[in-house]
This record gives structure tokens, sequence and C-alpha cells, in this order.
């Protein structure tokens, strides 16, 4: 089964509560109470997310955390990528170089245009869809088309 780690749902929830509050400063307090994440948890996410450029800390009176970009212009993946790394099902894909078998594996290829289409899907999802989704709805069906994972090959 594929999974995200509890602290990357957390930084969701974290981040879309920022999206409907709108531009400004937020506390990690205030998201605490907002979200019901533990504000300890909420501190050392705003932290990775700030090391990550996908929020920006204010030190201050007035200060907090806000994020560098529309909720519009953030997806889902630059979040995931921000806590836990490239994207990817398997080994033979992603930053770490790949498995023993990578040199004669038959089935990288469709690995390959399965990652991109997990990492597309990821992409078309923004803060501001998941800021608008009801807790119990789940997001609009998102449709890839095959012929741009493999465009994307090419890139």
């Amino acid at each position: 089964m594929l999974r995200i780690s509890k602290l990357t749902d957390y930084a969701v929830i974290v981040l879309a509560q920022m999206a409907k509050c709108g531009e400004g400063a937020h506390t990690a307090c205030g998201l605490a109470e907002a979200t019901g994440v533990a504000a300890p948890t909420v501190s050392k996410i705003l932290k990775m997310l700030s090391r990550a450029g996908v929020v920006k800390s204010t030190r201050g009176a007035k200060g907090g955390y806000s994020l560098v970009r529309l909720p519009e212009q953030t997806s889902v993946a630059s979040v995931i990528y921000a806590l836990e790394g490239p994207i990817a099902l398997t080994e033979c894909e992603g930053e770490r170089g790949g498995c023993e078998q990578s040199s004669s594996c038959h089935a990288r290829g469709s690995w390959e245009v399965i990652n991109r289409a997990v990492r597309k899907a990821l992409e078309s999802v923004s803060l501001a869809d998941m800021a608008k989704v009801p807790a119990m709805a789940g997001p609009a069906e998102v449709n890839i088309p095959v012929s741009t994972l493999f465009q994307s090959r090419q890139a």
C-alpha cells in the first residue's frame, strides 16, 4: 500500500488551514488550535517547510509563518517533496540511483511511467484545492492522459 507519513498528512492539514485563512502571518499555536494538530508537531512541520521554501517565517510581534506562493500555485507534490523527498513508488526512479537490478530490469520503463503519473496527479492538486474540499468528500477526479507522461520523459 502506498502511504505518506503522518507528518506529511499533518503538513497538508496545516497548510490547507493557512490557505483557508488567506494571506498574512499565522502562528504555530494558532494553527495548532485551528487544526487540532499538537503545537510541537506544527512547529516542527513549519520549520521543515520553511527550510524547503514552502513557507517563510517573520519574526516579531506580528510575525509568524506565511505561504511563499499563493495556495493555487502550491502543489501537494511540493509539500510531499519537502517532507519526504522525491516522489516515487519504486527505487528505480528518484535521487537514490536505483536498485541492484536496474541495469537488467525490463519493468523499469513501466515503473517510470507509473511514477510520473503519480507525480503529475499530486502536482495537479493545490493547497487551494485541499482547502475547499469538505472533510468527508474526496477531491474531484484527476484525468492524466498517458501521452503526456511520455512527453515528460523526453524533456
